[in-house]
């Protein structure tokens, strides 16, 4: 999927409807998710990125992946591209 339809300040949500985070902005064809749902411990304070491949669509102000949360959390992404 391109990035049109995601827009800043978007929620991003799983397939299951859980929150994954919310659009900080799209860049290199990834989602960058803002600080504020980078986790836990050593992962929090930075931001993590979701490939737009797992977007499955655009619902109003909602971004809606193709996995559940707890899925799409563990493919999370950092600026490097390496595992979150």
């Amino acid at each position: 999927m391109n990035d049109q339809g995601v827009k800043e300040h978007m929620e991003v949500v799983g397939a299951d409807g859980v929150h994954v985070g919310t659009v900080d902005k799209v860049e290199d064809g990834r989602i960058k998710l803002t600080k504020a749902d980078s986790g836990q411990g050593g992962h929090k304070g930075h931001h993590h990125y979701v490939d737009l491949s797992l977007v499955a669509g655009v619902e109003g102000q909602k971004v809606r992946l193709s996995a559940n949360a707890s899925v799409a959390v563990s493919m999370e992404q950092e600026e490097s591209g390496k595992p979150a």
